[in-house]
């Protein structure tokens, strides 16, 4: 039987950074970037974001979510459960943002990435560094993943930032090996 589901990836970042990292990434490995779904916070709701995707012209559809620091689950969350539990939506994963928020808002992930590119079980901060807990990331759209079944969850810092080593300019380095991480290991890169 033939999927016909939208195979996307989630990202819990939206603001200026994360856009122009995610749309040359996405330009690069030949997939969509759904530009309008970034914001800080996120101002589009799920049902409008699917419609956005499923007229996305080819996958992989990378969405951003942004919570902007708001404690417990708000606009991004909440449109980011929409997307992830909808029957056209195959989420291959999601890449985790850190945040400097500490108050006790974090996720589970399967694998951090630090700023200088080295995969790591322990979590990261929004700088990049690697933290003293094992699989755990500390961020502001990141409340409701522990709810969300998919093949990976990729923790990184802050998309586009840490300390210029993510920057667009240089091809967002960091943030291109969270995404091809998560093609890998949900198996779509072979199913291209």
């Amino acid at each position: 039987m033939e999927d016909h589901r939208r195979h996307v990836v989630l990202i819990t970042d939206g603001d200026d950074y994360a856009r122009k990292s995610i749309e040359h990434i996405a330009n690069e490995i030949g997939g969509r970037c759904i530009s309008l779904s970034h914001g800080n916070p996120t101002t589009l709701d799920g049902a409008l974001i699917v419609k956005l995707i499923k007229k996305a012209s080819h996958d992989p559809v990378f969405v951003m979510f942004d919570d902007s620091g708001f404690v417990g689950e708000g606009a991004g969350e909440r449109a980011l459960k929409y997307v992830a539990s909808h029957k056209d939506i195959d989420v291959l994963g999601i890449i985790a943002v850190a945040a400097k928020t500490r108050q006790a808002e974090w996720a589970k992930v399967d694998v951090c990435i630090d700023r200088d590119g080295e995969i790591t079980p322990y979590g990261v901060d929004k700088y990049g560094l690697q933290e003293m807990d094992k699989g755990r990331l500390y961020g502001d759209t990141v409340y409701c993943l522990d709810e969300i079944d998919v093949p990976i969850k990729v923790g990184i810092g802050d998309i586009g930032k840490m300390a210029k080593k993510d920057h667009y300019e240089n091809g967002s380095p960091i943030t291109k090996k969270a995404v091809e991480l998560v093609l890998e290991r949900s198996g779509y890169r072979g199913r291209q």
